[in-house]
């Protein structure tokens, strides 16, 4: 189990029963960690960038916390840009971003780069905040708020995608 350590730009590996494998320090580049996830190449994928900062990116790094590669950059709605990823899932090798402001999910390679949208702007009717991936049935299940005012939610729902 992984925690990503916000303030402190730390990941951190947990066993099951909540003992400390291992932790490792993040590069000073990588502001306002959101989430990681391990991908079975034993690398991390990790999202940052908050509403304050500038990068918006998901860093591949390696064990020893090293930025191999990112994809991203300046805050945008391209096909190279992001505007605040917040949570991540690994469905086989493809990384999952939720692309909070663009209101819409990205399909990363395991090398990041852009493989495509998994919900798009129209698809989502409010901003992806949550994504759980169950693999054993093929769905991805995306929870979306509506945003009334920074920090205030109004609704609410999820999003059921088949066969990701």
């Amino acid at each position: 189990m992984l925690a990503t350590c916000f303030w402190i730009r730390r990941i951190k590996e947990f066993t099951t029963d909540g003992k400390l494998l291992r932790q490792f320090q993040l590069p000073k580049d990588i502001m306002s960690p959101q989430h990681a996830v391990q991908l079975s190449s034993g690398q991390y994928a990790v999202c940052h960038g908050g509403s304050r900062e500038t990068l918006q990116r998901v860093c591949l790094i390696d064990s020893d916390g090293h930025v191999i590669k990112s994809y991203g950059g300046s805050r945008g709605s391209g096909t190279q840009q992001m505007d605040m990823p917040t949570p991540l899932a690994v469905d086989g090798n493809d990384v999952l971003v939720a692309d909070f402001n663009n209101r819409r999910v990205l399909s990363l390679s395991p090398s990041l780069t852009y493989a495509g949208e998994v919900l798009s702007s129209e698809q989502v009717k409010w901003r992806p905040r949550r994504m759980f991936l169950d693999a054993d049935r093929g769905r991805l299940y995306v929870v979306e708020n509506e945003v009334k005012e920074v920090g205030k939610f109004a609704g609410g729902r999820v999003v059921v995608v088949n066969s990701c």
